[in-house]
């Protein structure tokens, strides 16, 4: 059975520098996608970036993206990144 939830994601992303990576890269591929409706010139340059960075941290981590396995999971990275923004600023309040 594959999973979805964030506990699967967790233990594909656990080098540094892919959560690094996917810090930056998820917010840019959410982003594109409402910008298509102003501009699909930009929205696909953002997002094609966006998973560039992300696909360059599955290199470093030295697995494949779990969205290709189960494209559920694509649904949970947003919330992954919530939940670890909202964690960092906690910490820091």
């Amino acid at each position: 059975m594959v999973r979805a939830d964030l506990t699967s994601y967790e233990d594909e992303h656990r080098h540094p520098a892919n959560r690094l990576l996917h810090a930056i890269g998820i917010p840019v591929v959410v982003a594109s996608l409402p910008i298509v409706f102003w501009s699909w010139k930009w929205a696909l340059a953002l997002h094609v970036a966006g998973w560039t960075i992300l696909w360059a941290g599955h290199a470093i981590e030295g697995n494949l993206p779990a969205s290709w396995k189960n494209p559920l999971v694509a649904f949970v990275a947003p919330i992954w990144w919530l939940r670890r923004a909202i964690d960092l600023i906690r910490r820091r309040g």
